[in-house]
């Protein structure tokens, strides 16, 4: 299975996840399957609120879904409608995040638990994940 983790940096295993999917540097790619990472530089990581297109961004990989901190409503819903699905990371340390996807234990992202805005706060982004979703 090919996971897209949006993160600060292109450090595999060693990185940290960014705090919002459109906004992160790169988009590092985890083959399952073979333990293997390559990260992809996300030349649309500086917008607006709600102006990414994660669907353009992920192009040319065959990605089964996304495991993040946080991401906007439209977001969510164009990856959902394109096969993609959506799991929220509880923590930014990617050691932690890879042991959850294997054992099966994020929260599935859907447009009621999407963020509102960038700022964190009232409104905002809480970047609360976690859960039990099985799937990945």
């Amino acid at each position: 299975m090919l996971v897209c983790i949006p993160t600060n940096g292109n450090n595999g295993r060693e990185d940290t996840l960014c705090g919002h999917f459109g906004s992160a540097p790169f988009f590092t790619m985890y083959d399952t399957d073979k333990d293997e990472f390559n990260a992809v530089n996300n030349g649309v990581g500086a917008h607006e609120h709600g102006a990414c297109n994660p669907v353009a961004a992920l192009m040319g990989h065959k990605v089964d879904c996304v495991v993040c901190r946080g991401m906007g409503r439209r977001a969510i819903e164009v990856l959902n409608h394109s096969g993609i699905r959506v799991f929220l990371a509880a923590t930014d340390n990617m050691s932690e995040v890879l042991e959850s996807i294997k054992a099966g234990t994020l929260k599935e992202a859907d447009p009621a638990s999407a963020c509102q805005g960038h700022g964190h706060g009232a409104g905002g982004c809480s970047h609360l994940g976690g859960g039990g979703v099985q799937g990945l």
